[in-house]
């Protein structure tokens, strides 16, 4: 049950009103239940409206409605910050947990290697970690044995992502403990303020990474200065670590980590759910077999329904008004992709998986549609995640056809959104 909610519409002279507030009776029922955060946000909903809660001290405003979100994240520049960051703990100080003029610093470093004709020097790296997906599932369809699409668009993300931070493939060993870094994600908070310590085996995990990452980064020094100048990201940053003295061995470190969970987890999870919404509509996987367009407007739809940044946090250190509504200093403003992508005007039938969405027959509201967010803080990779999605996608469509044997799992709200377990599927060679 709600408060009563402020109806009055805002005009010039008026103060502005404050969002409508979840009850007490609402808000002692939900903790007590022990529901995930997406309940609340669910139950908090009204299209057209800012709600807002109050949780360990702390006031939060759930944003959704996309002309609200495009006022949060497009237009609100340094109005709306990040407070802290849920992934610090693992990400140190990269690029999406820096702020101000570091941020600014660290992204227009690495912004020409993802965007434009950047993405162009990874074609081959995408190709060759492609090609070794379509060979295992060309040896798994010859022997009838089952896979796990999960596991396979997980190793082809991070064989991609390696390839291009440091111009190797990826081995078996170095896949191990980069892939356990889904641990430490996983025990992660959903939001900011959540628990902060790592539990023991996280913790391992970290370590491991950690361990990794500073042997590639040894490995890639003697080369750099034996050779010169590579391609690669971790190149990049050795040679801005010869003019610019923030970037330390640990600075470096923490861009890697950063560059290689935003590399790997979105795009591996967003092809596990096309393999989960696909198998469910034969017809349009048939559709999109061979036909590059049906492929990307179906990697499109999937980020719609499963955005992986499903709930995009932002504070507001100063007093502010969004769109008539009163938001008071220190207040956590909850931009909820998940629930924006959901917004029946903006969607018809939100719920259903129509990759005829796309492309739009005519422009979307500003806001109403955000896989990779919006602003100046809009993923970097964008462009780079999409073009691996589309090449593995589409190779493996256009080759084989599938048939998943069991479910992918409940979807898990943590800082991410993932299919819960494995995806066991056969795959068969067409004709």
């Amino acid at each position: 049950m709600q408060s009563q909610c402020v109806t009055t519409a805002v005009t010039d002279g008026m103060t502005p009103a404050p969002p409508d507030f979840l009850d007490d009776e609402t808000m002692a029922a939900w903790t007590a239940s022990g529901a995930p955060l997406v309940d609340l946000l669910r139950r908090a909903h009204t299209p057209g409206r800012l709600t807002g809660f109050r949780r360990g001290g702390r006031t939060a405003v759930l944003v959704a409605e996309p002309r609200h979100v495009h006022q949060v994240l497009g237009l609100g520049g340094d109005r709306y910050v990040k407070r802290s960051h849920r992934a610090r703990p693992l990400l140190g100080d990269g690029m999406i947990t820096a702020t101000g003029e570091a941020w600014r610093s660290q992204r227009k470093l690495l912004q020409a290697l993802f965007t434009g004709r950047g993405v162009q020097r990874w074609e081959q790296h995408i190709a060759g970690a492609a090609a070794c997906v379509v060979d295992r599932w060309a040896e798994r369809a010859r022997r009838g044995e089952p896979t796990d699409i999960a596991e396979d668009t997980q190793f082809f993300t991070v064989d991609t992502i390696w390839r291009s931070l440091t111009d190797r493939p990826l081995d078996r060993e170095t896949y191990l403990d980069l892939a356990a870094v889904q641990d430490v994600v996983a025990a992660l908070p959903a939001e900011v303020g959540g628990a902060s310590a790592l539990p023991p085996a996280a913790e391992a995990a970290l370590g491991a990474l950690d361990e990794r990452m500073f042997r590639a980064l040894a490995d890639a020094r003697v080369r750099h200065r034996a050779d010169g100048a590579g391609v690669s990201v971790l190149d990049r940053l050795l040679d801005a670590a010869e003019t610019d003295p923030a970037y330390t061995d640990r600075l470096i470190r923490d861009e890697l980590v950063t560059l290689l969970v935003a590399g790997y987890e979105s795009s591996a999870r967003t092809l596990t759910w096309a393999f989960v919404l696909l198998t469910a509509h034969p017809e349009v996987m048939e559709r999109a077999s061979g036909d590059a367009r049906a492929v990307g407007a179906v990697l499109s739809e999937t980020l719609r329904l499963y955005p992986t940044g499903w709930l995009l946090p932002r504070h507001s250190p100063a007093d502010e008004v969004l769109d008539g509504w009163a938001v008071p200093a220190g207040t956590d403003l909850l931009v909820c992709p998940y629930l924006t992508h959901r917004d029946p005007e903006v969607w018809p039938d939100p719920e259903a998986f129509d990759p005829g969405r796309f492309p739009a027959r005519s422009p979307l509201p500003p806001g109403a549609y955000l896989p990779f967010g919006i602003g100046p803080r809009a993923c970097l990779g964008t462009r780079f995640a999409m073009r691996e999605m589309e090449v593995l996608l589409g190779a493996l469509l256009a080759r084989f056809r599938v048939e998943t044997t069991g479910p992918a799992g409940e979807p898990v709200f943590g800082i991410n959104l993932r299919p819960a377990g494995p995806l066991p599927a056969r795959v068969h060679e067409r004709a």
